[in-house]
């Protein structure tokens, strides 16, 4: 195997072996030439399937705490109670930094969405949502990376951002994107010795091929980043790790995409949300874990400053969880979810989707939430109007999917 096809098998650009906090994904090809697009979108996913029942608390069904009498979370007035949204529905009491968003009008929730494909793996799941074909293990590449293909290409490295350490499935394909990956503390790499830099410059100039381009975005990404952020927002603060790390990606990301206009996608996952063994109430394990992504969510839209405006942020996970707890205090594989909506674009303050209770006849399999409406509707939705997308674009994003486009009519502003 020569050099080349290695890294092609690696699907790693020269510039991630040599750049160990910023890479840019192997690019074969890009569209035309455009205009830069204003409007940017940032996909948060949360692996693990996060409960969304005790995101979104259906507080005013009596249901609700028959079948979780460990892990209910209380009605709003309670300690650790949810915090109220509309008379019916609450939110968790740790993601409380997200109820300004929420009274601003520019926080949403979609009721019981999620992926048609039945599969409770979690591997599976993942794959099918973030390749944007349920059920068809053959896709190659990343709904999120076939957007980037629609999108004029304003030629940039940091068009496309992954906050990482690797390229994950939904950004899989022939469109460059840069992955950073925010550290508590930044450590120098060989290539920051200006005699090694200058020596990868010598070593790869004048080859005029894909592997130059490739070295050259990677220096280009990573000096856009590293200019935008000091090394001490770099930092680690507060003293919790894990929320300090999330905590720090929020302003991180923000920043960058408010002051670099050429930042059109980003993306970042989180784990931890497999809650099969006390998993909590309004605190414990999960709510731990809504600390975290509160407070990171908040952060990045604070970071964003005015760019908040032109930005839409999704939060979705593979599936929910079972509406009945388990025997150990927690909750298994699940179906249907919610997905969150967040920035300026979004029509904020209300619930969109399909409700129909958590009896058991409303129920899928008798266990689970159902999913009445496809996360492709959501995500068509929101690129199509957010991002101008036309039909066609969007079958290229989503084959062979036809969104219902007065399923998610409001989702947005119009």
């Amino acid at each position: 195997m020569n050099r080349r096809d290695f890294l092609k098998a690696a699907g790693l650009a020269t510039a991630s072996l040599l750049i160990p906090r910023v890479s840019v994904w192997a690019k074969t090809g890009s569209p035309e030439a455009g205009t830069a697009q204003t409007n940017k979108l940032v996909v948060v996913f949360l692996r693990g399937a996060i409960d969304g029942l005790s995101v979104v608390i259906p507080y005013s069904d009596s249901t609700y705490y028959k079948v979780r009498n460990n892990i209910a979370v209380a009605p709003p007035g309670n300690e650790f109670g949810a915090l109220d949204l509309d008379g019916h529905f609450g939110l968790h009491p740790a993601l409380a930094p997200l109820l300004p968003l929420w009274k601003n009008k520019s926080l949403s929730f979609v009721l019981n969405t999620g992926s048609p494909d039945p599969t409770r793996s979690h591997f599976d799941a993942q794959d099918y949502m973030e390749s944007g074909c349920p059920g068809r293990k053959s896709t190659s590449t990343g709904w999120l990376n076939r957007l980037l293909a629609q999108l004029p290409d304003n030629h940039s490295p940091v068009r496309a951002l992954n906050i990482g350490s690797t390229t994950p499935r939904i950004l899989q394909g022939p469109i460059a994107s840069a992955t950073f990956k925010a550290e508590l503390k930044r450590r120098r790499s060989p290539i920051d010795n200006e005699l090694i830099a200058a020596s990868f410059e010598r070593m790869y100039e004048g080859r005029g091929d894909s592997l130059e381009r490739a070295f050259q975005d990677g220096m280009e990404a990573r000096t856009t980043i590293n200019e935008k952020l000091s090394s001490e927002q770099m930092q680690a603060n507060g003293g919790a790790i894990q929320a300090a790390r999330f905590g720090a990606f929020g302003r991180q990301l923000g920043k960058l995409m408010s002051e670099e206009p050429k930042v059109q996608v980003a993306f970042v996952d989180l784990g931890g949300f497999d809650t099969h063994v006390n998993q909590g109430n309004g605190k414990g394990q999960l709510a731990n874990h809504l600390q975290v992504l509160g407070h990171g969510l908040s952060d990045l839209a604070g970071a964003l400053g005015d760019t908040y405006q032109r930005t839409t942020i999704l939060v979705m996970s593979e599936f929910g969880r079972t509406v009945k707890e388990n025997g150990n205090n927690g909750t298994d594989h699940g179906h249907g979810n919610f997905i969150w909506a967040l920035g300026g674009a979004v029509e904020g303050g209300k619930l969109m989707g399909h409700w129909d209770g958590i009896a058991d006849r409303s129920l899928y399999e008798g266990r689970d939430l159902p999913v009445r409406t496809d996360f492709r509707s959501v995500v068509s939705s929101v690129i199509g109007e957010h991002l101008q997308l036309s039909s066609r674009q969007l079958q290229s994003v989503f084959p062979d999917f036809q969104s219902n486009s007065d399923m998610m009519s409001g989702l947005l502003k119009g």
